[in-house]
């Protein structure tokens, strides 16, 4: 089964993000997974739906928002769990090993979150994109298999390598109950 896209738009203006997201709801069909300002009064927009309807909503984002435009992207089929992590909707009941990878920008975050979530049998506990975090993003992942989480962690990161963005990876191998109350 085809997973639809995802695309993405960040604007350093939140009035010229609200009118992007307008706009690209407007253009085609496609889902608004959400929409919300971060510090320093930046925009962000995500949405998902088929490629073919992605695309053309993406580019008419990116040209609404002109100049204030910082960064945008697509993921065609993007893996299945980012949607839900990124919601903070992520169903998972129990495990053993943790992984975190702590970027400098959302994008990268997101980009990192995908190529864990395909590299290896783990699950998205969630993605958290600059709420709260002065801009930087961070992903946590779990398994009850320690080589899977390492896998997906550096799965991760070497995607997001060349980007200088990388903050912090972390792998936790028997992660302690406390701290998977806090994370689920």
């Amino acid at each position: 089964m085809i997973q639809p896209a995802i695309g993405f738009i960040e604007t350093n203006s939140i009035a010229k993000g609200i009118e992007a997201s307008d706009a690209m709801m407007k253009v085609a069909n496609v889902e608004l997974i959400d929409a919300y300002p971060i510090c320093p009064g930046k925009y962000l927009v995500f949405i998902t739906g088929p490629l073919a309807d992605v695309q053309p909503s993406v580019e008419l984002g990116a040209e609404t928002a002109g100049v204030t435009l910082i960064d945008k992207f697509i993921i065609p089929n993007v893996n299945q769990q980012i949607v839900p992590a990124i919601l903070g909707t992520s169903k998972i009941d129990n495990f053993e090993a943790v992984g975190v990878i702590e970027t400098f920008t959302v994008a990268s975050c997101i980009r990192a979150s995908d190529a864990a979530a395909k590299s290896a049998k783990i699950s998205l506990i969630e993605i958290r994109l600059a709420k709260g975090l002065g801009g930087k993003s961070f992903v946590t992942l779990c398994s009850d298999d320690i080589g899977a989480v390492r896998s997906a962690v550096n799965a991760g990161c070497e995607i997001i390598k060349d980007d200088g963005v990388l903050i912090s990876r972390v792998v936790i191998p028997k992660a302690h109950q406390e701290l998977k109350r806090t994370l689920l």
